[in-house]
């Protein structure tokens, strides 16, 4: 039966940003400390309601973005993650928010704007063992960001561009284990990435590593879909490769 007394609740859309980067070897994800209230002086996404009717949601969060952190995304991609919208997740109504990936190398230092008292990079190890609060919600749709950017390293190229225009197998490596979070035997991973159809090219040059041996230098394939995939082991560490 139709019950005429009854009127949709009042909602409130906004947009959440989960921007990642590798800085220093580790995975760091962008935040923001809060000016004004709810959680104000509290760690957050970069984000926050839509500023008209009309405007669209990948615009909107673009401008969230540059106005909180000083951010340009025009070297961006931005990917939508998930709507959020538990009852609760906001102080100041039900709020749903439409959150964003986005994962690029060589992100500058950012600079805070309105609504934030400052903006910084944070090693993503420290939201996701509760060392670092986040207001709202923000850790679970941090974990989310991070979950979709480890799957994507398994099936896209994406890798290869936090390296320089020619790496070694050992660098490629760290960026994988940066961001998948785990220890990778280096037998087994250079097994795996010579069985991807066109991902690595080599360039017949050498690099003197650390130790003093020559490593061989590769630049990444054109081809941006991994073919077969780079599949993540599970578990903490990977099994080591066996001796021949």
């Amino acid at each position: 039966m139709h019950d005429d007394s009854w009127t949709p609740p009042e909602v409130m859309l906004a947009v959440d940003l989960v921007i990642l980067t590798l800085r220093r070897g580790a995975l760091h994800v962008l935040l923001v400390e809060r000016g004004v209230e709810p959680f104000k002086a509290t760690l957050a996404l970069p984000g926050g309601f839509l500023s008209h009717r009309e405007e669209d949601l990948t615009a909107a969060a673009r401008r969230e973005l540059w106005e909180e952190a000083g951010l340009a995304t025009d070297q961006l991609h931005l990917e939508q993650l998930g709507v959020y919208g538990a009852p609760g997740r906001d102080p100041r109504g039900r709020v749903v928010s439409v959150a964003y990936l986005a994962i690029a190398p060589r992100l500058p230092e950012p600079v805070s704007g309105t609504d934030a008292f400052s903006a910084c990079w944070v090693q993503t190890d420290l939201v996701l063992s509760s060392a670092v609060d986040l207001a709202f919600d923000h850790r679970e749709i941090v974990i989310d960001g991070i979950e979709q950017a480890r799957r994507r390293l398994e099936r896209s190229a994406l890798a290869a561009a936090f390296c320089g225009p020619t790496f070694t197998i050992a660098e490629l490596q760290e960026v994988y284990e940066a961001v998948w979070g785990i220890a990778l035997d280096p037998r087994n991973f250079y097994r795996k990435v010579q069985s991807v159809n066109d991902f690595i090219v080599p360039v017949g040059a050498v690099r003197r590593t650390d130790a003093g041996r020559p490593a061989r230098l590769f630049r990444a394939d054109p081809q941006m879909v991994l073919h077969p995939p780079m599949i993540r082991p599970t578990g903490p560490t990977e099994e080591k490769a066996e001796h021949p």
